[in-house]
């Protein structure tokens, strides 16, 4: 239980609604900013006002996956309303307050750096990304069925990135009966994809390798799927973009060749909110349970 525990969760999507009742049913008081519009009330919620001493008691504060933008502002799509975090405002915390973050950049590495607070990039942990790896095969099965007009069954699949989610891909998708090729940089991950009984492909030198196929997924970070490897697919090809934005994909050479591209960040939150809300749940309570109980034991 994490009654005794004050918890803030600004901004997000669905997700953070299951991380809200989540953490009512532990017992901790919740704060909520960047949920005005939500038709469905959190009775056991308190509107976090950011003039108020409420910040002085918070043991932990909750980001959405995407955490802030380079100027400190907070997304959120159940509010109208920018939310920001300065500076002062987060020195205010106390100092074992944690800052939990889906994913993080400069500008709040360097904010937290500043105020001393300890920051946890959620995405970043192994066991967030392997959970949160199932629904993101799930939604990508279910974009693959949705936008094309074939079967998965006997098709040609390349998966860009043998990380946790594209792992998962090649598994699932060689199951149903697709023909697997993994884009890899290193033996090791050459052998893990040979050993898979898939093709490995060498992402280190792609000017000598077929790389026509039906689908195309990517997980890498960075523009791999260029107008050269475009070029190879055939006019039904489907590329679906599961990096984060903005992607690795040249979608507006992509768009004048006529092969449809979709870049799909986030599903999890998109197709299974409440299973990803969980997961990170989860996570935030056995981190909170283990490392502020002894702060706070230690201060009393």
């Amino acid at each position: 239980m994490l009654t005794g525990f004050h918890v803030a969760v600004i901004g997000g999507d669905a997700r953070q609604i299951e991380i809200i009742r989540r953490l009512n049913g532990w017992g901790a008081t919740v704060y909520i900013a960047g949920f005005n519009q939500l038709n469905e009330s959190f009775t056991e919620a308190i509107d976090l006002d950011f003039e108020s001493d409420q910040v002085k008691q918070l043991d932990a504060i909750i980001l959405p996956i995407p955490g802030m933008d380079e100027e400190g502002n907070v997304d959120g799509i159940f509010s109208n309303r920018l939310i920001s975090i300065s500076e002062d405002w987060l020195k205010k915390t106390p100092e074992h307050c944690l800052i939990f973050t889906g994913i993080s950049n400069n500008y709040l590495n360097d904010l937290t750096k500043r105020v001393n607070r300890s920051l946890i990039p959620l995405m970043d942990r192994d066991d967030v990304a392997i959970f949160n790896s199932i629904p993101t095969v799930e939604g990508t099965l279910m974009l693959v069925i949705q936008h094309t007009d074939f079967t998965i069954h006997g098709s040609r699949v390349i998966v860009l990135g043998l990380g946790r989610v594209g792992m998962g891909l090649a598994r699932t998708f060689d199951h149903l009966g697709a023909e697997v090729s993994v884009g890899v940089r290193s033996s090791k991950s050459a052998a893990r994809v040979y050993e898979m009984g898939l093709t490995p492909i060498d992402m280190t030198n792609l000017q000598d390798v077929d790389l026509e196929c039906d689908i195309l997924l990517n997980t890498v970070p960075q523009l791999v799927v260029d107008a050269s490897m475009i070029k190879q697919l055939p006019s039904h090809a489907l590329i679906l973009d599961l990096a984060s934005k903005p992607g690795g994909t040249d979608f507006s050479y992509a768009d004048k060749r006529g092969i449809k591209a979709i870049l799909a960040p986030g599903l999890p939150g998109i197709v299974a909110p409440k299973t990803a809300g969980q997961i990170i749940a989860d996570v935030v309570y056995r981190l909170l349970s283990k490392n502020i109980r002894k702060e706070i034991d230690h201060d009393a």
